[in-house]
C-alpha cells in the first residue's frame, strides 16, 4: 500500500538549510497498521505531508497503491482519508451536516452518502448526536467525527498524525476503541504517527523515528525481545553512591542509567552472566526497594536514540 525509497525533505532558507527527514526507506502492507515512533521534530508531520502531495520531496520517491504522489496526486488523494493534528472541522455545521459537505466535495451520490454516513456516525458511537452542532462536542467526540468523515470516501489508507494529540487520557482510549473498531468493520490499511507508546504497541509494525532518521523497524515484540535485557529499578538512600558503584563496576552502563530522586533504573549489563538477585547481593549499599521487568518501547526508544520519550509511564515490574 505504501512504498517509500531515500526519502528526503530538505529546507532552505536565509541562515542553510535544515533536514526535515533523511533519506527514509520503509513499506506498508496492504491491511496492516503501521507507526511511526518519535519525538516532536522528529520528522513524521513532514513524512505525512509528503505522502498526500503537500510537500514535494527533495529526494526520493513515495508511492500509495502503486501510485506515485508527486505525478498523480488527485488519484492518490481519492484513496487516502487523513487526520491531521489540528482540528479541522466546521463547529458552526452539526456532525451530519460536516458529513454531507465533505460527501458532495468527493463526488459521492446522495444514497451512498446517507448509508455510509449513517453507518459511520453509528461505528464511531455518534449516532445519536448527528444533529447536534460540532461546537457542543467534547474533544474526544471531534475526534471520532473527524475519523467518520475521513472514511466516508471508502479509502484504502487511514492517515493518523498525532490522532489524539491534547485529549485525556479517557478520551484517548474512547478514540482507539473506535478507530479499532472500525478498521474491524471495514477494513483498511492504518498509517500512524504518535508519541505515545501505548498506541504503537499495538501496531502490527513499528519505525522509530529520530532526527529525520528510522533507526529501528520491526514488530514492537520483535523491537523488545532484541534488546533481551530485563529493566531494574531499585531505590536507595544514597542514589549518587550506587550509581558511581555500578558505572565502576559494570562501564557498559554509561549513558543508560536513568535517576529520577531517590531512584536508578537501567538495563541489566550486557556480557555479564548474572541475575538481578546477584547485582543486588553485590551492592555495597542498603536498597530500600528493588523491581526488574521486561524491556518495553521506551527502553527500545532510549537504546536506539539515547534519550526517553516524555511523558511516558513504564510498565509495572516484579518486585524483587
Amino acid at each position: 500500500m505504501i512504498e517509500a525509497q531515500h526519502l528526503s525533505k530538505i529546507y532552505k532558507g536565509r541562515k542553510g538549510s535544515r533536514t526535515a527527514v533523511d533519506d527514509i526507506s520503509f513499506s506498508v502492507g496492504e491491511g496492516e497498521f503501521f507507526s511511526f515512533l518519535g519525538p516532536n521534530g522528529a520528522g513524521k508531520t513532514t513524512t505525512i505531508q509528503m505522502m498526500v502531495a503537500l510537500l514535494r520531496p527533495t529526494k526520493g520517491t513515495i508511492k500509495i497503491d502503486s501510485l506515485d504522489v508527486v505525478t498523480s496526486p488527485h488519484e492518490v488523494r481519492q484513496r487516502i482519508g487523513i487526520i491531521f493534528q489540528d482540528p479541522s472541522l466546521d463547529d458552526r455545521l452539526t456532525a451530519w451536516e460536516n458529513l454531507e459537505f465533505h460527501g458532495r466535495l468527493y463526488g459521492i451520490d446522495a444514497v451512498s452518502r446517507r448509508i455510509r454516513g449513517k453507518f459511520l456516525l453509528e461505528v464511531m458511537g455518534l449516532g445519536d448526536r448527528r444533529d447536534d452542532l460540532v461546537r457542543t462536542f467534547s474533544g474526544g467526540m471531534k475526534r471520532r467525527l473527524e475519523i467518520a468523515r475521513g472514511l466516508l470516501h471508502a479509502p484504502r489508507l487511514l492517515i493518523l498524525d498525532e490522532p489524539t494529540l491534547g485529549l485525556d487520557p479517557h478520551s484517548r482510549r474512547s478514540v482507539w476503541e473506535h478507530i479499532h473498531r472500525v478498521r474491524k468493520e471495514v477494513g483498511m490499511t492504518v498509517f500512524l504517527t504518535t508519541h505515545y507508546l501505548e498506541e504503537a504497541d499495538s501496531s502490527d509494525r513499528v519505525a522509530i523515528i529520530n532526527a529525520g532518521k528510522i533507526v529501528a523497524e520491526g514488530t514492537p515484540d520483535r523491537l523488545k525481545k532484541d534488546l533481551s535485557s530485563e529493566r531494574l529499578t531499585l531505590e536507595a538512600g544514597q542514589p549518587e553512591d550506587v550509581m558511581k558503584y555500578l558505572l565502576g563496576t559494570y562501564p557498559k552502563l554509561s549513558g543508560r542509567i536513568k535517576k529520577e530522586e531517590q531512584s536508578l533504573s537501567f538495563p541489566m549489563p550486557s556480557g555479564e552472566s548474572l541475575s538481578p538477585w546477584d547485582l543486588l547481593r553485590a551492592l555495597p549499599f542498603p536498597i530500600r526497594e528493588a523491581s526488574v521487568r521486561r524491556p518495553n518501547l521506551d527502553d527500545v526508544f532510549i537504546h536506539y536514540t539515547g534519550s526517553e520519550l516524555k511523558g511516558q509511564t513504564a510498565e509495572k515490574g516484579e518486585h524483587l
